[in-house]
């Protein structure tokens, strides 16, 4: 079984050629065909020995994940299927824009958060992602597009502060000048809110940005949408942002899924309002992309927009974020929950 290449540190690289008889320098030279030049197998770096890359080849591995399916909507969201040698899969997702190419990753195969409205964790969590996996969306994505990755948002499927050592580290490798050279402060994690990570995460020299998907005002109703959120309370999540925005003054972003007649009202608008102004936030409201078996709806424009008045009301930074790819199964998780359906169905 070879070993992935991505899941290495330079460190662990350095010593793997030491033992292949070569010059640590190979670790160099290998990255920049990685990083730098997109080479996705050994036989493409030409300036190493043919000897050297038939052993590389045998041992080590660029890309373990093959692409199971591809989909491009027509405002050019990119969303692969990947498959891993274990057959498990996972989703990413290309976001262009006019100043920002965007990589929305998965952390997890599933999910074990049980999310009612998500279409991500209905077959459960199958197992965490490596680092080495999660960067190699990053690089899968930019292959299969040809564009240049600057912005990475870790909202694909799973909890990433459920994988907090994997996520962690690829975030490291994704802001390491001789990788993949992003910005801390171009790279958004995303959790449901699990206090004692993020106070972790606070404690990390990487001036991230937090985003936090409360997608309910109240713990009865957040319980009733999100069942693995009863194990922390709104006030318990609200706490431990505020000591994350205190430990590098980054405003934290809270995450609104907006269902139609659930928790759309303009109380829970209010409710919503009192909970964010506990601390420096921008409020992202999201407008539910259906999934045909789950039980919700879309609101309409018109109940976004009155929603986000009253927040706006109360002194709040409001966005309502773009849908995307509507024609290539929006939602995260669908892609492979038709997949699986697929092979189901012809068991």
């Amino acid at each position: 079984m070879t070993t992935h290449i991505l899941d290495m540190t330079a460190g662990q690289l350095a010593e793997a050629m030491l033992d292949l008889g070569e010059k640590k320098f190979r670790t160099t030279q290998i990255r920049e065909w990685i990083w730098r030049k997109g080479a996705t197998k050994f036989e493409d770096m030409t300036n190493l020995s043919l000897a050297l890359r038939q052993r590389l080849a045998e041992e080590f591995t660029v890309f373990s994940g093959r692409i199971a399916e591809k989909s491009k909507s027509l405002d050019g969201v990119v969303k692969l299927l990947l498959e891993w040698p274990d057959a498990q899969q996972i989703e990413t997702v290309y976001i262009p824009s006019p100043k920002r190419v965007t990589a929305c990753l998965s952390t997890q195969v599933g999910c074990a958060m049980g999310c009612k409205f998500c279409a991500s964790g209905m077959a459960g969590l199958g197992r965490n992602l490596t680092a080495g996996e999660i960067i190699e969306q990053v690089l899968q994505l930019q292959a299969a597009t040809g564009k240049h990755i600057t912005n990475v948002v870790f909202m694909g499927m799973g909890e990433p502060l459920a994988n907090y050592d994997a996520t962690v580290s690829a975030v490291r490798s994704l802001i390491d000048p001789d990788k993949g050279g992003l910005s801390a402060r171009r790279i958004t994690v995303s959790t449901i809110g699990i206090p004692k990570a993020i106070l972790r995460l606070a404690g990390e020299d990487i001036p991230l940005t937090l985003a936090i998907s409360l997608h309910a005002p109240n713990d009865k109703l957040r319980t009733q949408l999100m069942p693995h959120a009863a194990k922390y309370s709104i006030d318990d999540i609200m706490t431990a942002a505020e000591k994350f925005f205190r430990s590098r003054n980054r405003e934290v972003t809270l995450e609104y899924t907006l269902l139609a007649g659930v928790n759309d009202s303009i109380d829970c608008a209010e409710q919503l309002a009192a909970q964010a102004g506990r601390l420096r936030c921008n409020v992202n409201l999201i407008r539910y992309n259906p999934v045909s078996t789950l039980p919700f709806d879309r609101p309409t424009e018109q109940q976004v927009d009155t929603f986000a008045a009253r927040l706006r009301r109360n002194g709040l930074n409001v966005n309502i974020r773009k849908s995307r790819g509507a024609e290539t199964n929006a939602a995260c998780g669908q892609l492979r929950m038709g997949n699986i359906t697929q092979k189901t169905d012809e068991s």
